[in-house]
């Protein structure tokens, strides 16, 4: 594997039509609704990657069979009716917050012992609000390392029901983790927020994906309460979108050289918050064409902007890297969450844009880039994804950009860079 790769600056402003591989939020979901069904599901336009990798050879694990066709993008799921077959299990997931969140939960339904590790930055991704919370639902999880974090073991017996109280501000997965698992449990659920829930429409993504698979949930205050009877999920054929993360490199690629990109199979529409990173460009100078079933970016004169991506903390990095190639400094609020995802992803970050050239000021929720000479360098990745494929951007323009570790993009993207490259005529 390849230890850096150097990014050939594009020749010219990038015009072209890209259509990314599959949600991975989107296909982790739908693999634990279909797991928990009563039969056959069929997923069509799966991610293929590391984190869909780990959910699905921990569900064989588990003795919920999922076959892979078509080189992963179509996955069939032999649904267990809302039971865990195995009465033990010990499962690595790598470093997917969405596997090992969503697994904790759905193993409560179990009857038998159970662990969950991974590498050695999941072991400090706190997990224990969502212990806590499942806990007081009947169940017994405990976190193993310190500061609430994985190991996780669970002793399941079955999800009894009740009440429970989840922290807001950490991560949107552990009510989702939650909400998936809820219908199965014996009574019904009621589930509080405390504080003000990050990433939003992650858990509308939740509730959709719910949907098809033939469960309903209660919602009330603004997503501040939630009340899940117990339903069967019922199995189904369903098409999951393009990842909207991974089209934001796209956009931003558009915006970077002055181009026009399309990306196919989104829309306003999308379930996934993430198409509206396009807003951020449109507010920077760029124009956007929204499409039944495709957006378009067109660069243009850049500037600097101010701008609340809370609830769409996954596309600041992308942001970060436009905000390079603009006029005037752009502020990045609402993303202190972001501290707790691969890699603290303000502070390494703002690391990496100070090598490159950027002037850049850190706050708890957020950062301030300050456009700078650009220089060449090699930046470091934190095997971290989003961080390799966001800075890679800078490479479009500036000569002499280096990702370090670039085979870590296969967590969610294998085949980044060699989209990238087709884009740019490389």
């Amino acid at each position: 594997m390849q230890d850096r790769r150097e990014i050939q600056p594009a020749r010219g402003p990038i015009v072209a039509s890209v259509r990314p591989p599959g949600s991975k939020s989107i296909t982790n979901r739908a693999l634990v609704c279909a797991a928990l069904a009563d039969g056959e599901s069929r997923l069509s336009g799966a991610l293929a990657s590391d984190d869909t990798r780990v959910m699905i050879e921990s569900l064989n694990r588990l003795g919920i069979e999922v076959r892979e066709e078509d080189r992963g993008r179509v996955l069939v799921v032999q649904g267990a009716g809302g039971r865990i077959p195995a009465i033990e299990a010990d499962l690595f997931v790598g470093n997917s917050g969405t596997t090992i969140r969503f697994l904790t939960a759905m193993l409560t339904l179990g009857n038998g012992a159970f662990r969950i590790d991974g590498v050695p930055r999941m072991q400090e991704r706190p997990i224990g609000d969502l212990a806590d919370a499942l806990n007081a639902l009947g169940s017994i999880v405990r976190c193993e390392s310190a500061g609430n974090c994985p190991p996780v073991t669970v002793h399941a017996n079955g999800l009894a029901g009740g009440e429970a109280v989840v922290k807001g501000n950490i991560s949107s997965q552990y009510l989702s983790a939650l909400l998936m698992t809820a219908p199965a449990a014996a009574g019904p659920i009621h589930l509080q927020i405390d504080g003000q829930l990050v990433s939003k429409p992650y858990v509308t993504m939740t509730q959709h994906v719910m949907q098809s698979f033939g469960v309903a949930i209660s919602i009330d205050g603004d997503m501040q309460a939630f009340t899940i009877e117990p339903a069967r999920y019922q199995p189904c054929e369903y098409a999951i979108e393009p990842d909207a993360s991974a089209a934001s490199y796209f956009w931003a690629a558009a915006a970077i050289t002055g181009g026009r990109v399309t990306v196919e199979g989104l829309s306003n529409n999308s379930l996934q918050g993430d198409v509206q990173f396009v807003r951020c460009l449109e507010a920077m100078g760029c124009r956007v064409e929204w499409g039944d079933d495709q957006i378009t970016v067109e660069g243009a004169s850049l500037h600097g902007v101010e701008v609340d991506m809370n609830a769409i903390s996954d596309t600041a990095q992308t942001l970060a890297a436009v905000a390079l190639f603009a006029e005037g400094p752009t502020r990045i609020t609402g993303i202190a969450h972001n501290r707790h995802k691969e890699t603290d992803r303000i502070a390494d970050l703002a690391t990496e844009l100070r090598r490159v050239g950027a002037g850049v000021e850190i706050f708890d929720d957020g950062l301030e880039i300050t456009p700078g000479k650009l220089t060449a360098a090699e930046i470091d990745t934190y095997d971290d994804h989003r961080m390799a494929m966001s800075l890679a951007l800078v490479g479009l323009k500036q000569p002499g950009i280096f990702i370090k570790d670039p085979g870590c993009t296969g967590k969610t993207y294998p085949d980044f860079f060699a989209d990238l490259d087709s884009l740019t005529g490389n």
